[in-house]
């Protein structure tokens, strides 16, 4: 019976022994920090990985991310300084910097951030409504970015995070607004391109104007050069006749009648009714031109 009881005794002191142990010894993953808390009070911070003991019974371990966390915030309006309005899209990534102050303002990672995002949404509001349009979608963006984690930063502190990063995915027009600038955009376009026509065409008249002047002016000096050269070769074909008639009145007179002929007999519809007794036909009658 003694031995009985003796053998029952030493397995409850090693089951009892296996709890105590099981209940001492936790052991810390290299992402997480742990906090130990006894009787509901933080004692002290574990931050190296491995295996480690604590109190049993008396304490707990309470596990803490330190990653670097990811937090995205739902779109809202933002009203800028120039009065447009503007449907922002913000992000940002945090570390838990203290472990003691994380878990005495908001104990799980849920609630941190709904406390984060709440900061993150005003910071966004306070800097984005402080700047133009035209600042934050285009000349002062990585600045803006800047201001709004140093805000969000001064309040995150005293959650025990910090503030890794801010990034504006988005920061757009609302629809309507974006419908209604778009529309004004390809007027202005339109407008721009039709002045763009306008002067085109202008300038196309002036050219072909200018062109249709000098080409007159060539024309008219290509006459006046042709007018100059006939006139001056029928001045010497008329030289050239005369002094022939000097030399030989009768050969003269003998060639013009030819050509004459040539010319006026020539086949086509012209008709000519002349009578035969005619000084024309002088040399049909008789090829010495002796008659009259």
């Amino acid at each position: 019976m003694i031995k009985k009881i003796g053998i029952t005794g030493l397995i409850i002191l090693v089951i009892a022994s296996v709890f105590v142990f099981l209940s001492a010894a936790f052991t810390v993953h290299q992402t997480q920090q742990a906090l130990i808390l006894r009787f509901g009070e933080a004692i002290r911070i574990v931050t190296e990985p491995g295996l480690h003991f604590k109190m049993p019974i008396a304490d707990d371990a309470v596990y803490i991310d330190k990653r670097i966390l990811d937090l995205d915030s739902e779109s809202q309006e933002v009203i800028a300084s120039d009065q447009k309005r503007l449907v922002v899209d913000a992000y940002s990534r945090y570390k838990i910097t203290d472990a003691l102050k994380y878990y005495q303002s908001v104990q799980s990672s849920a609630r941190a951030n709904a406390r984060l995002s709440q900061i993150l949404n005003s910071a966004v509001r306070r800097v984005l409504g402080e700047s133009t349009f035209e600042e934050i979608v285009r000349d002062k963006r990585p600045e803006l970015m800047k201001r709004i984690t140093e805000q969000v930063n001064n309040e995150a502190a005293a959650l025990g995070m910090s503030i890794v990063d801010v990034r504006i995915r988005r920061a757009d027009l609302p629809e309507a607004n974006s419908q209604a600038v778009y529309m004004r955009m390809q007027t202005a376009r339109t407008k721009e391109a039709n002045d763009i026509r306008a002067r085109g065409q202008e300038q196309a008249k002036i050219i072909t104007s200018r062109s249709d002047k000098e080409a007159k002016i060539i024309i008219a000096e290509a006459n006046k050069i042709s007018e100059i050269t006939r006139g001056e070769g029928d001045a010497g074909r008329n030289k050239i006749y005369a002094e022939s008639y000097g030399q030989d009145p009768e050969f003269f007179k003998f060639y013009r009648s030819m050509v004459a002929y040539e010319e006026s007999l020539k086949s086509g519809d012209t008709r000519l009714v002349i009578s035969p007794d005619t000084d024309f036909f002088t040399y049909f009658k008789d090829p010495l031109g002796s008659n009259k």
